[in-house]
C-alpha cells in the first residue's frame, strides 16, 4: 500500500517525533511504501528514516524550490513545479493519507483531500494522527461541522480519528479502499 503522509518539515519535540517514527517504522515492517513531501529535514526525515530502516520504499514528491532539501537516497523523487501540482501527485500516487502534525502547508493539503472526499472524487481512506492531542481543536470544529449540518457526508465517512500510530495503520489496513 503507498501510503501518503502529510506532515511538518520542521524539527520537533520528542512529543511528535516518536509517534511519528513508531508510525514510520510500523509502515516499513509491514512493508508499505511512504508518499511523502521529499524533504529530507525536520519530521519529514524523522518518518522517512524510520520507513526506510525498516524495510518500506520511499515515494517523494518535492516541489521546484525545495528540491535542494529533497532526500537522496530515495526509491523514487519526483519534483513538481509548484505546490499544487505537488498535491496533486502526493494524493494520485496514495492509496491512504495519514495527516500528522504540521503547520499551514500540512492544513493545506488535509482539507484538499477531505474536500475531494467530500463531493465523491476520492474513497481513499484518511487517517488524522492526533499526536500529543495536537487536532483536539481541528477534531472539535469538525464535530462541530457534522452536527450543524455542514458537511454533506457523515464525518466518520470523510475521516478517522486515531490517537496512537498503531491504530492508524490498524485502520488503513483494514480498509478495502487502501488495498
Amino acid at each position: 500500500m503507498n501510503v501518503c503522509v502529510f506532515l511538518s518539515a520542521a524539527d520537533l519535540d520528542e512529543r511528535y517525533t516518536r509517534p511519528a517514527r513508531e508510525f514510520a517504522e510500523r509502515l516499513g515492517k509491514a512493508g508499505h511504501t511512504l508518499v511523502w513531501g521529499g524533504s529530507d529535514v525536520g519530521l519529514m526525515k524523522v518518518v522517512a528514516d524510520g520507513v526506510q530502516e525498516a524495510g518500506g520504499r520511499l515515494l517523494g514528491v518535492s516541489v521546484d524550490f525545495l528540491a535542494a532539501k529533497a532526500r537522496p537516497g530515495a526509491d523514487e523523487m519526483v519534483i513538481a513545479a509548484d505546490l499544487a501540482e505537488r498535491k496533486r501527485l502526493l494524493l494520485e500516487k496514495a492509496d491512504a493519507v495519514v495527516i500528522m502534525v504540521g503547520g499551514t502547508g500540512t492544513l493545506d493539503e488535509a482539507t484538499e483531500i477531505l474536500e475531494l472526499k467530500k463531493h465523491g472524487r476520492t474513497d481513499k481512506p484518511v487517517v488524522l494522527l492526533n499526536t500529543a492531542g495536537f487536532y483536539d481543536g481541528l477534531r472539535q470544529q469538525f464535530r462541530r461541522m457534522d452536527e450543524e449540518g455542514f458537511l454533506p457526508r457523515p464525518l466518520a465517512e470523510l475521516m478517522f480519528f486515531a490517537e496512537e500510530p498503531a491504530d492508524a495503520l490498524a485502520h488503513l489496513e483494514r480498509s478495502p479502499a487502501a488495498c
